[in-house]
């Protein structure tokens, strides 16, 4: 993995073209805590297996670095077990980054340790936000930009990203009690394709999406395992995870090279591939 020897360039104008730079933090010190989601609840018990989790994040680095991906590495802390999803913690919106406001409490330092690393990079970013706002609720859509309406992002904090972004569309999506973010329930892999979980949305949302989009719905169980948290590095091309066999055998299908990558130590506390990645820099061609 490479050292932060990055340029301060951030540029991201989709969910789905060519990743070249991205921020991950190994899930080194993971571990259900404070039960802050509904999949924790499920796992409490057994918790994390750190040594088999840390192994599936090399290998998810190992296939990104593969694919012609730079992986910059936020260097993990003892006291932050959420850490593995920089997803969260900010958000690129074409060439300005956004640091989050984070709702739980167990994960504000998260943002601190970010901004630390930001000001050694020379890396520009804007923040505060009157409540919360995470970057799991965000989904760029080149100049319109979707925005769930969650349990951690507020309407407050959306209508503030509106003022800060005049000349963009900002599309909110009220989601169901329960949901943790947008990119759990919604997922944007092509101009035209995108994964969703039907239930999470009211009727208006859902039509939004509708028209905008050809929807693949995955099932309760395939949303239960992160289905629609699939991470595209490329136009065409998405990692996921082997136990969603359905999913992938609809997304090769319809043309998309799926690269199945087990993940199912980390998926325990709620988050999968594309929580696990801040991009920084996405191919704008």
């Amino acid at each position: 993995m490479k050292e932060c020897t990055l340029s301060n360039r951030i540029d991201c104008r989709t969910e789905y073209s060519a990743l070249k730079r991205v921020l991950v933090a190994k899930p080194s010190f993971m571990k259900i805590s404070t039960v802050i989601n509904e999949t924790q609840k499920h796992y409490e018990d057994v918790n994390i297996d750190i040594p088999r989790a840390l192994d599936q994040h090399e290998t998810f680095v190992h296939v990104l670095e593969e694919h012609g991906v730079e992986v910059v590495e936020l260097s993990a802390h003892p006291e932050l077990h959420e850490q593995v999803f920089t997803r969260d913690i900010a958000f690129v919106i074409h060439d300005q980054l956004f640091v989050a406001s984070m709702n739980e409490e167990v994960r504000l330092e998260e943002t601190s340790l970010l901004k630390e690393w930001l000001y050694e990079n020379s890396i520009p970013f804007q923040e505060p936000f009157p409540s919360s706002i995470e970057g799991g609720d965000v989904l760029i859509d080149g100049k319109t930009i979707w925005i769930g309406i969650s349990g951690r992002t507020s309407p407050e904090s959306i209508e503030t990203l509106r003022e800060r972004l005049p000349s963009y569309t900002i599309e909110p999506l009220g989601l169901d009690d329960g949901i943790l973010h947008l990119d759990c329930v919604f997922n944007i892999i092509s101009d035209y394709t995108a994964l969703v979980y039907p239930p999470s949305f009211t009727d208006s949302g859902l039509d939004k999406l509708q028209s905008r989009f050809n929807l693949i719905p995955v099932t309760r169980e395939e949303q239960f395992h992160m289905g629609p948290n699939v991470l595209s590095i490329d136009e065409g091309k998405l990692i996921s995870l082997p136990q969603n066999q359905r999913l992938n055998d609809e997304l090769r299908s319809k043309g998309f090279q799926v690269l199945p990558i087990d993940f199912s130590e980390i998926i325990k506390s709620g988050g999968s591939f594309r929580c696990c990645t801040l991009p920084l820099l996405r191919s704008s061609d």
